[in-house]
């Protein structure tokens, strides 16, 4: 029942996981995106494939070349598609009944004004596109967002749709939870006393107790949009209680394992060869062989 990691640069997430691996004594493959090649339709050994690429690109072609080759995926190209793209992500959300803050697409530097006008000032204005918490900007009034649309305009023809949400006061801190099939292992509060409360931006992490109310808003995020391991962003608003940001398909967790002590490496690995055994005892199911080259051969 092989499993393998696909991945592009070796992080601390993924030497934890092959250290997991290791101590469970799975024999894990590892393919370096960098250094392969991938057939598709090509038929072997592998059986699920964990996707840790940090290039969404990257991610996207090997999630969706050894799917050709009937390989399990975790996550699959298209729960991946929209995990990275925000509006997919939030439309879906809005379709299984999520709550989730106001948030307006706009077309032009006009309507994205008349969005603004909507919702009231500030609002925050985001990529489709992107992690760590990179373009993502605040508009106290309408001048600013004039100035952020026209300069958006200009990169290229995705910055022609403006993604115009409402600015949620939340008290200093938003909350990334986990899902890792039906379970919910482990959580996060991200304090900071600037307005993005992304750890990338020098936020800080505590421990997040689960609640029943968080372990469903979680499982039914990550359902939406098909996630089977996710990571959920998720904001405290005064009036309306939760509401989901994003949910991030490929995400790291290197602090949350830090200050909560959970043991996610190793709960997403014994997920992996649960999979991996339910896909032997499938009948039919072709496997595929890979031509990689593992930087670290940790089979046994």
């Amino acid at each position: 029942m092989p499993i393998t990691i696909a991945y592009d640069i070796l992080r601390w997430e993924e030497k934890a996981l092959i250290g997991k691996a290791d101590y469970l004594g799975i024999g894990l493959k590892l393919i370096h995106l960098n250094n392969t090649t991938l057939e598709l339709g090509m038929k072997g050994e592998i059986d699920v494939a964990l996707i840790r690429a940090t290039s969404q690109y990257k991610a996207l072609a090997s999630s969706s070349a050894l799917e050709s080759s009937g390989v399990r995926t975790v996550n699959t190209v298209e729960s991946l598609y929209a995990t990275f793209d925000k509006l997919r992500t939030h439309s879906l959300l809005e379709k299984a009944g999520i709550p989730a803050p106001r948030t307006i697409i706009a077309f032009s530097q006009e309507s994205a004004l008349s969005a603004a006008e909507e919702l009231g000032y500030p609002v925050v204005v985001k990529p489709l596109h992107g992690s760590w918490g990179r373009l993502i900007a605040l508009a106290n009034d309408k001048e600013a967002l004039r100035s952020i649309v026209e300069y958006s305009q200009y990169i290229g023809p995705h910055g022609r749709v403006h993604y115009i949400q409402e600015y949620i006061d939340k008290p200093g801190r938003d909350i990334r939870t986990f899902c890792i099939g039906s379970s919910v292992p482990a959580g996060i509060y991200r304090v900071s006393r600037e307005w993005i409360t992304n750890t990338a931006r020098g936020a800080q992490s505590f421990p997040a107790k689960i609640t029943g109310e968080l372990e469903d808003l979680t499982l039914r995020a990550c359902r939406a949009v098909g996630a089977e391991f996710a990571g959920v962003d998720i904001v405290e608003d005064k009036d309306r209680g939760f509401l989901v940001l994003e949910v991030n398909g490929v995400p790291e967790f290197k602090n949350t394992v830090r200050v909560t002590g959970v043991d996610l490496p190793g709960h997403l690995m014994t997920y992996l060869l649960e999979l991996a055994q339910d896909y032997t005892r499938s009948p039919g199911i072709q496997r595929a062989e890979l031509d990689y080259t593992p930087l670290i051969n940790l089979s046994r």
